[in-house]
């Protein structure tokens, strides 16, 4: 089902969320992209804007904010992962090799969240999830369908979120080198080793959107003033193309194929 009207399951991507430099941009990018609904939120939750698709939350745009004059931090789209205890995981992220990146924090009464690092290096959110479940809309075009752990060490980031989470993995057939990752049984995400991508880059989580037409949703992009990372291609499930939004957001995006009938 695309709407989502239940808690997610600990362990499965629940939520997915840009961070940029420029927020206005981003919030007129993606709705002339995907048709989203957004403004910057309340001064209490930091101008955070939770954008909407048909009414339903899909995904949260915020901006980047330089810890003690530094430099800005990169535009990026983070993964959240459902939680049932975020203070409780992030114990287990210390003990098994990876840190913990933003300690947990209230959001007002939606929910808990932090920020942590694998071991590997990809970095990820937890949500403890209290008046605000996440996404409520998935799997349909201008929604987040997929996410996927591109790491430098598969068999670590496996150990990993399985202790941590109960994520389990199995090798995906057909598709060589990728293996999916299941909670309770149902693949919620992907995980594929850094081989196939260009030299130097690093261990990170990879956003995917459904599209109606994704050579269309391309063409529009670069129109936008975006880019290409990756041609749109056909691969098992979809036709596919990794981009960047104009402020350098990285994502992907994906036209499923149908199921043949008969």
């Amino acid at each position: 089902m695309s709407d989502v009207n239940s808690p997610y399951q600990p362990g499965t991507p629940c939520w997915v969320e840009l961070t940029v430099p420029d927020q206005q941009a981003a919030l007129d990018f993606y709705r002339d992209l995907f048709g989203w609904e957004g403004e910057a939120g309340a001064p209490e939750t930091g101008g955070y804007a939770v954008c909407t698709l048909d009414g339903k939350p899909v995904a949260g745009i915020t901006t980047a904010i330089s810890p003690d004059g530094g430099p800005t931090p990169p535009t990026v789209w983070t993964t959240y992962l459902a939680a049932s205890d975020v203070d409780s995981s992030e114990k287990g992220i210390a003990d098994r090799g990876g840190s913990v990146v933003m300690p947990g924090m209230d959001v007002l009464t939606l929910g808990r969240m932090s920020l942590a690092a694998d071991p590997t290096g990809a970095v990820f959110g937890l949500w403890q999830a209290r008046d605000f479940l996440g996404a409520q809309v998935v799997n349909e075009p201008g929604a987040f369908i997929w996410s996927e752990l591109n790491t430098s060490d598969p068999d670590a980031a496996s150990h990993f979120y399985s202790d941590v989470l109960g994520i389990t993995n199995s090798p995906l057939e057909g598709e060589e080198g990728y293996f999916a990752l299941a909670v309770e049984g149902r693949a919620v995400a992907g995980m594929q080793g850094l081989d196939k991508l260009p030299p130097g880059t690093p261990s990170h989580w990879l956003t995917y959107f459904a599209v109606d037409d994704t050579d269309s949703t391309v063409d529009a992009l670069v129109r936008a003033g975006g880019t290409v990372r990756k041609p749109p291609f056909d691969m098992l499930t979809g036709r596919m193309a990794v981009v960047q939004d104009p402020q350098g957001g990285t994502f992907a995006v994906i036209k499923p194929f149908r199921p043949e009938s008969g």
